[in-house]
């Protein structure tokens, strides 16, 4: 498994679900992602979104007719997302040894009674302990 840099997640994060993409967190990506676009459907005035103006002329318009507690509910959800992209990355691959047995490929925890993981189907070759050598 490889590790994620969590200050690239973060800095990706400025853009809400970029982060989360950058460790393959599909769902936790368009979940963010959608979160802020509604928001921003929410709070956009009409004329931003008519399609009348220039990208650049309704994203002004956007942010000068946004009140302080709609920036304010915008930038918690810009943050709790980057939050949650650093939160991720920093404890992606961290695994308690706590003496159960782990997948050699995916670091997941494994059934004794199988000889593959039951989480990503790799195959191995347990020793048996009722054999004699």
């Amino acid at each position: 498994m490889v590790r994620k840099r969590p200050l690239v997640a973060v800095a990706l994060s400025l853009y809400p679900g970029l982060g989360h993409v950058y460790q393959r967190r599909w769902l936790r990506a368009l979940l963010w992602f959608g979160l802020v676009a509604s928001a921003l459907a929410f709070v956009a005035p009409e004329a931003a979104l008519d399609g009348s103006m220039s990208l650049l002329a309704s994203v002004d318009l956007l942010f000068e007719q946004l009140t302080v507690a709609e920036e304010f509910a915008l930038a918690s959800i810009v943050g709790f997302n980057m939050l949650d992209a650093y939160v991720l990355a920093a404890h992606a691959g961290r695994q308690v040894d706590d003496g159960t047995p782990t997948c050699p490929n995916c670091g997941k925890e494994l059934d004794d009674d199988l000889e593959f993981c039951h989480w990503c189907t790799a195959r191995f070759d347990k020793p048996r302990e009722n054999e004699s050598a």
